[in-house]
């Protein structure tokens, strides 16, 4: 009995604690049912069973929490773990098979380059051998073996390196001829984009079409105390077959310089006119590229680049510009260059001063002036023609 009245005033006193809890919480609105919710015995319960209302309870918390679907997160949390590790091994895996074949990439190709750079050493660094066999002393003979290879094979790669970035001979023209034979101005031109302009298709590949009035500039310029010389940035083996038939009987053109006679400077073939062996006050470079002649811009004539249009006549004014330099034996051309350098078309500049000159001379003209200035007028007429 009296264990009966002990658990019987125990349990009252915890079902009046829940009801306190329980009005609290309804004020909010909120109702929490936790797992540790008390659970009430009595000796009743002992003997008849559990009591209705306790599976009532035990109800409404299984609808709160049910243990299927917890199971269930359970079993996808698992699954997704057991995914992600295995998506990480085989990341892991193929790092590793991919770094193994890269340091294997990375030992052939060291491997093949100690092989090659051995053999040439061992050619390039060999001593050199006279006709009859014997071994040729040169600067490093009194070296250690391997550092005459070396030494050598250095100085056979500078000179290479020498070949590709300065002009293949010092003096790139002949000298000059004893006069009256020698022409008094040198005229350098450049050939593509100048005299011609290339142009490729899958149908014709390469073709060089002519500038309007080419034939008939180098035909004006050659007659008139110029000696022409095709200074051009182009590889021989393309232009020279297009020279020959531009002037097949060489009557025109003088000289002809290609690729290797420039300096690679900078990604840029630079024409240095020191090495023509001639007098630059009489020399006069025609290019569309400043680059190109920037080791001496007062010898340079820039004009624009030609792309190919049929209305094209800068040529024609061009002869008559150097004509008119000719036959006024300009002591130095560099002057007259200078002058023209600070327009952007000087042809079109030239072509402009030409006619602001024809209509003074006329003025002069109509004033009476004398029969020179018409001698002059009808002189320089032939020069502006077109």
């Amino acid at each position: 009995m009296s264990l009966r009245k002990v658990l019987f005033l125990t349990r009252t006193a915890c079902s009046r604690l829940t009801d306190f809890h329980t009005k609290n919480f309804a004020r909010q609105k909120l109702c929490l049912l936790t797992a540790n919710t008390p659970r009430f015995y009595s000796a009743e319960n002992i003997d008849k069973g559990k009591d209705p209302k306790g599976n009532e309870k035990v109800d409404i918390l299984g609808r709160f929490f049910p243990q299927s679907q917890a199971a269930d997160d359970t079993q996808a949390i698992k699954k997704e773990q057991e995914n992600f590790e295995k998506e990480n091994k085989e990341k892991t895996e193929e790092n590793e098979k991919s770094w193994r074949r890269m340091k294997l990439g990375f030992a052939v190709f060291g491997g093949a380059m100690t092989v090659m750079g051995g053999c040439l050493v061992i050619e390039m660094g060999a001593p050199r051998r006279g006709d009859d066999g014997e071994l040729i002393e040169d600067e490093f003979s009194h070296m250690p073996v391997v550092l005459q290879y070396l030494r050598r094979t250095w100085k056979e790669l500078t000179f290479y390196e020498k070949m590709i970035k300065e002009p293949s001979r010092e003096k790139l023209l002949p000298d000059p001829m004893p006069p009256p034979y020698q022409p008094t101005y040198t005229l350098v031109l450049e050939f593509t984009d100048v005299l011609v302009h290339p142009d490729w298709s899958y149908q014709t590949g390469w073709r060089f079409k002519k500038r309007p009035g080419v034939d008939q500039f180098l035909q004006t310029v050659a007659s008139s105390n110029y000696e022409v010389v095709i200074f051009t940035t182009e590889n021989a083996m393309m232009i020279w077959p297009v020279l020959d038939k531009l002037d097949p009987e060489n009557k025109f053109i003088t000289y002809r310089l290609f690729r290797d006679s420039t300096h690679f400077i900078d990604g840029v073939h630079v024409k240095n006119l020191e090495g023509l062996n001639r007098d630059l006050s009489k020399v006069i470079v025609v290019d569309w590229n400043k680059q190109a002649t920037k080791f001496h811009p007062q010898n340079s004539l820039i004009l624009k680049k030609w792309k190919g249009a049929d209305d094209d006549t800068a040529l024609l004014d061009l002869a008559n510009l150097l004509q008119t330099i000719a036959m006024s034996d300009v002591i130095d051309v560099r002057e007259v260059l200078t002058y023209y350098s600070q327009f952007d078309d000087p042809i079109a500049a030239f072509r402009e001063n030409q006619r602001k000159l024809m209509e003074q001379l006329e003025e002069k003209e109509r004033d009476g002036k004398g029969s020179d200035q018409t001698l002059t007028r009808n002189w320089l007429r032939t020069f502006t023609r077109r």
